[in-house]
């Protein structure tokens, strides 16, 4: 019997099911399977029952699918970024999860403007540029921090660099609901799908979270993606936050993963697919709950989406390695340049929008400042680069599509 896809009532109701057998019949041997030995994690839902997961072929397939390439090496594909276009990616992927992260808890700062933000380090002017600033911020922190257990204290500060200044009450940011705080459930019409915990029971809550985080005592050994993803779903659950959880959730993931040692981590971007489809997102929340707490249908959606970000990367990386070898190809076969300027432009379609110096040039050629500045001038006036001035200082950069144009070549 394929229970692969691990489809929820609400889904199998509308599908065939195998010859001989009802809707309800199937259902049950569904259930009766996915119970026989179910993986109990040490976090309970709020009547104290542990929440569990099944270990089927499509999760152990998936985490090792995600602890063979998050928690590898591309060390392989530095010639094709190199080690500054490597930082230049994490650079990006910080700022495309900043904005979708932002996005998805109602920020609406179009993208273009979101990366002008970003990249320029100019002041927000809005609630939803503070907002996408914080998360930015917040993934940095993240980073720093991943080598350190995790913490009540600072899974709070982490909120409060999520939310500072995005808060109706600004003493809500890095404070945990209290008794005082209406605790919001979430409806259907008349029915109530979710009702987080009471709020006296977050601050125990938040601290057997963290010791989950940090690898708990459990006796049932969990694979170390899938733990990042319980953590995922326990901030959406127990709500910690009057607003911000769901930042907070996505924030603690990447935490739980690198810290795991998945540190490709830093190059994919979640929330950029789960803003695709943000129904799918709700849904796997949803059926855990009405399923006596079976965390399996958030898991396999979580580990497809983090397969899918991986594929992207991969994506880039393949793109990238073919704009290099048409670049290397274009500029051996004709193009009269010396070996130094052949050097610059393929270090200037490496790492992107660096720029370069007579200073550095010449350090990077063992050569005069004359030397260096010649060769400069020379790819300005065949078109290859644009010179402007910085400061007291000119600096020569590449200009948009130049791999295009000298593939052209």
């Amino acid at each position: 019997m394929d229970d692969s896809r691990y489809l929820h009532w609400d889904e199998l109701r509308y599908k065939q099911p195998p010859p001989g057998w009802t809707l309800n019949e199937w259902w049950l041997a569904l259930k009766l399977r996915r119970t026989l030995q179910p993986r109990v994690v040490e976090l309970n839902d709020q009547n104290g029952v542990p929440f569990w997961f099944s270990m089927t072929d499509t999760l152990l397939q998936g985490s090792e699918e995600i602890a063979r390439r998050a928690s590898g090496s591309i060390k392989s594909q530095e010639h094709v970024v190199g080690s500054k276009g490597r930082n230049e990616y994490i650079a990006k992927s910080l700022v495309e999860e900043a904005i979708t992260s932002s996005q998805l808890e109602g920020a609406s700062t179009p993208r273009r403007v979101a990366k002008e933000l970003l990249e320029s380090g100019r002041e927000p002017e809005d609630k939803s540029e503070i907002m996408i600033v914080n998360n930015y911020v917040a993934m940095q922190r993240i980073r720093d921090a991943a080598q350190s257990p995790l913490t009540p204290e600072f899974v709070l500060e982490l909120h409060r660099f999520l939310t500072e200044d995005t808060l109706e009450d600004p003493a809500d940011a890095g404070r945990l609901e209290t008794p005082d705080h209406t605790r919001v459930a979430v409806w259907d019409n008349d029915v109530k799908l979710h009702a987080p915990p009471p709020a006296v029971q977050l601050p125990e809550r938040l601290a057997a979270l963290c010791r989950f985080a940090n690898g708990g005592s459990g006796s049932a050994y969990i694979p170390p993606v899938v733990r990042a993803v319980v953590v995922h779903f326990m901030v959406g659950y127990d709500h910690y936050f009057a607003d911000g959880n769901g930042r907070t959730a996505r924030a603690l993931f990447y935490w739980t993963m690198l810290n795991q040692g998945y540190w490709l981590s830093e190059y994919v971007t979640i929330s950029k697919i789960l803003k695709t489809a943000p129904s799918a997102y709700a849904h796997a929340y949803l059926y855990t709950e009405d399923d006596e707490g079976d965390l399996t249908y958030f898991i396999h959606y979580q580990l497809d989406v983090f397969i899918r970000a991986l594929n992207e990367l991969d994506q880039y990386l393949a793109a990238k390695a073919e704009e290099m070898l048409e670049v290397r190809t274009a500029l051996d076969s004709g193009i009269d340049l010396n070996r130094r300027q052949i050097d610059v432009l393929e270090h200037l379609v490496r790492d992107g929008d660096k720029a370069v110096t007579v200073r550095s040039d010449a350090a990077r050629n063992r050569v005069s400042d004359e030397t260096a500045r010649a060769d400069l001038n020379d790819l300005v006036s065949r078109g290859y680069l644009h010179k402007s001035r910085v400061s007291k200082a000119f600096v020569w950069k590449a200009p948009p599509q130049l791999a295009a144009k000298l593939a052209r070549k």
